[in-house]
C-alpha cells in the first residue's frame, strides 16, 4: 500500500453525521483563541481533529460478484455462533450463522450493505449500553435491525448495535429500498457492534479475531439454494 493511499484513508472526508461535532470543536477552539485562553483552544482543536478521524468515510471497492456477503463494518470479529435473528424482524426462529463485528473508536464507523437485495423490514429497539464486545450485547443492547430479501428469495439480517459509549444509531435506508452490496446505509457514533445473520445453509468463511474492512471483506459465499432449505 502506497503512502498516498494510506493518507487518503486517514484523511478521507467525514460522514455528514460528524459535521456538527467537528464544527462544535472548531467553535470551541475559536472561542478559546479569541477570549478564554489557550487551554480551551487546544481542547476544541483536539476534539475537532478526533471527530475528523472518527467520522472519516473512505471510498470502498466491493468485489464484482453478486453471490457474496460482505462485511457491513470495519472492526474485528468477536463472535461466530448460530443464533436466531432479532424477533422484531419477523424472520423464522431457526438458528443461523451470526457473525459479530466489534468497532473500536479507532475504526471507520460507516455501515455498508452486506449483499444485494431489497429492504423488507427495519426495526429499532431500545435497550442497554453494555460493552459491544460482549456476546450478550446482541440481545440486550439498543439496536437497529434490518432484514434484506436477496434476489434468490432467501433472507439476511444486519443489526446495528449501540455500545458502551455509543448513544446514537443512524440508518439512511428505508423499507422497500433496493440496495447493493457495499452501499453506505448508516453510521453508529462512538464505539459499537454490527451483526450479520447469514441465510440458512450459508456458512461463514471468516474466523474470530479476523479484521474486517466494511464493503470489501468477504464474509460468506451465497452459492445456490440447497435442497430442503427454504428460500
Amino acid at each position: 500500500m502506497s503512502l498516498s493511499h494510506s493518507l487518503s484513508l486517514v484523511l478521507a472526508p467525514p460522514h455528514p453525521a460528524g459535521r456538527p461535532f467537528i464544527l462544535g470543536g472548531v467553535a470551541v477552539a475559536l472561542l478559546g483563541l479569541l477570549w478564554l485562553g489557550a487551554w480551551l483552544f487546544w481542547l476544541g482543536a483536539l476534539f475537532a481533529l478526533f471527530c475528523l478521524y472518527f467520522f472519516r468515510d473512505p471510498e470502498r471497492v466491493p468485489p464484482h460478484r453478486p453471490d457474496l456477503v460482505l462485511a457491513p463494518a470495519d472492526g474485528h470479529i468477536v463472535s461466530i455462533v448460530q443464533a436466531v435473528p432479532p424477533a422484531e424482524l419477523g424472520l423464522d426462529a431457526a438458528p443461523r450463522w451470526r457473525v459479530a463485528i466489534f468497532l473500536s473508536v479507532l475504526d471507520v464507523h460507516v455501515n455498508r450493505v452486506p449483499a444485494d437485495g431489497t429492504v423488507t423490514r427495519i426495526a429499532y429497539r431500545h435497550g442497554a449500553y453494555l460493552s459491544a464486545n460482549l456476546d450478550k450485547a446482541s440481545e440486550e443492547n439498543e439496536r437497529n435491525a434490518i432484514a434484506l430479501k436477496l434476489p434468490d428469495g432467501r433472507d439476511l439480517a444486519v443489526v446495528q448495535i449501540a455500545g458502551l459509549v455509543a448513544r446514537r444509531i443512524l440508518c439512511d435506508i428505508r423499507e422497500g429500498d433496493a440496495v447493493q452490496a457495499g452501499d453506505r446505509f448508516g453510521i453508529i457514533r462512538f464505539g459499537s457492534r454490527t451483526d450479520v445473520y447469514l441465510p440458512h445453509g450459508v456458512r461463514p468463511l471468516v474466523e474470530e479475531g479476523q479484521t474486517m474492512i466494511g464493503g470489501e471483506t468477504v464474509i460468506a459465499e451465497l452459492g445456490e439454494v440447497a435442497p430442503g432449505v427454504a428460500a
